[in-house]
């Protein structure tokens, strides 16, 4: 006999795409169907798909690729046909506006789930109604968390990214050195290698990093005679959503200094990159989460990472409160707005700031005793504090007893008692 499984209907971004987003609902998805109790069916966003065929994973994972993330109609055919235990959102509400204003039809057949972020203080007022519609608010950030766990105790978790231990690991170190060589060369073999993986985008400041970077080359000329460093940076340079990073490089003098790998990387690729490299670099002015910074963290990689959103929790140890590398205190804030979304603080940090660190980290380095403690340090953190396991687990355990919950709610809504 089959063994009946809950059907989750999931809206977030294609789990076949290389999106944070993306990548995190498969790596999700593919835990839970380890657990025989869940059954997938996904509406996969993008702006748009080069084929729009159903994919059929498994047949507990079947996936319908749309463009955006589908509108009421859609949605209202799904729940009729599909009748699915949970409807399951991860992306940001304000893509989800259409949704949250039909609640109540939604409510009709299943409860709402969500795994949510907000990047930074103050308490977004403005989301409230989404908050008071969702029956479960699973927060990927602590700092989200720390916001909505006050005000909504009974539905609010923390359960953070995590990723499944075989896809960022630390390799051997002549393996490491060897594909260093390969990559960079003969003449940058012996150099002190960062990493910067992100969107060559605003928020992400690549500008800021290559100053910042800049600025450690001249320090290291000034402090010990030589620019033997090189950062990657695993972006696209002529993104339209950001500068033109080769014209910047250029401009500060650092071409032969920075290297960018431009090509789309399969997981195996990118922990090369991430063991070849010293130190994971993110600056953001606004971070959820940090998905890259994690990812070198498994491979044994320390970070240098402002103090802001989910960024926080991975560079600082929330036990003992030391560092993952170099944390760097926010230096300005600023309120920022629009019309969908009134107020929310942006976190800068200094470039020089940066440099320091990075240097820190460069003499930290020279000690090799000092170098494979902070090793196996941020490799044990990571491993430990964003396990992929107790991730599953807990989205496992949240969504059965909300599924119960409902259920049970339902169910006293369905009698009605008159006295006569």
């Amino acid at each position: 006999m089959t063994k009946e499984k809950f059907k989750v209907l999931v809206l977030s971004d294609h789990a076949l795409s290389t999106s944070g987003v993306g990548t995190q609902t498969r790596h999700l998805i593919e835990g839970l169907l380890k657990k025989d109790t869940w059954t997938f069916r996904q509406f996969g966003a993008a702006m748009k798909h080069e084929d729009y065929r159903t994919v059929v994973v498994n047949e507990d994972f079947i996936i319908k690729p749309i463009d955006g993330f589908g509108d009421p109609d859609l949605l209202r055919v799904t729940l009729a046909t599909e009748k699915p235990d949970v409807l399951f959102l991860f992306t940001d509400p304000r893509f989800f506006t259409w949704l949250f204003e039909m609640e109540d039809e939604i409510h009709q057949v299943c409860p709402i789930v969500w795994w949510h972020v907000w990047d930074n203080y103050p308490f977004p007022e403005f989301n409230r109604h989404y908050y008071e519609a969702t029956d479960l608010l699973n927060c990927h950030s602590h700092l989200t968390y720390s916001m909505l766990k006050e005000k909504f105790p009974n539905k609010t978790n923390f359960v953070p990214h995590a990723l499944p231990n075989d896809l960022f690991y630390p390799l051997k170190e002549k393996d490491a050195k060897d594909y260093k060589l390969t990559l960079l060369g003969e003449s940058k073999k012996d150099d002190f290698v960062g990493i910067w993986v992100n969107r060559n985008a605003k928020r992400k400041r690549p500008n800021d990093v290559l100053v910042s970077f800049s600025k450690f080359l001249n320090m290291l000329e000034k402090r010990d005679g030589h620019r033997n460093a090189t950062l990657i940076m695993h972006t696209e340079p002529t993104d339209n959503e950001g500068p033109n990073l080769f014209a910047t490089a250029e401009m500060l003098g650092i071409n032969d200094n920075v290297y960018f790998s431009r090509d789309r990387l399969d997981f195996e690729k990118m922990n090369v990159l991430y063991n070849i490299s010293d130190y994971c670099l993110n600056i953001s002015f606004a971070e959820g989460f940090g998905l890259s910074t994690l990812e070198s963290m498994m491979a044994g990689v320390p970070i240098i990472a402002a103090k802001t959103g989910g960024l926080t929790r991975q560079v600082v140890n929330h036990k003992d409160k030391t560092e993952n590398g170099v944390a760097i205190n926010i230096k300005n804030q600023t309120l920022v707005g629009s019309q969908s979304v009134p107020y929310i603080y942006e976190d800068y940090i200094d470039s020089h700031d940066v440099a320091k660190g990075i240097y820190k980290l460069y003499k930290n380095n020279k000690n090799k005793n000092k170098k494979s403690f902070l090793k196996k340090k941020v490799y044990d953190y990571a491993t430990k504090e964003f396990a992929y396991q107790k991730t599953i687990n807990l989205w496992h355990e949240t969504m059965l007893k909300t599924i119960k919950d409902f259920k049970e709610e339902v169910n006293k809504k369905s009698w009605t008692i008159k006295t006569f």
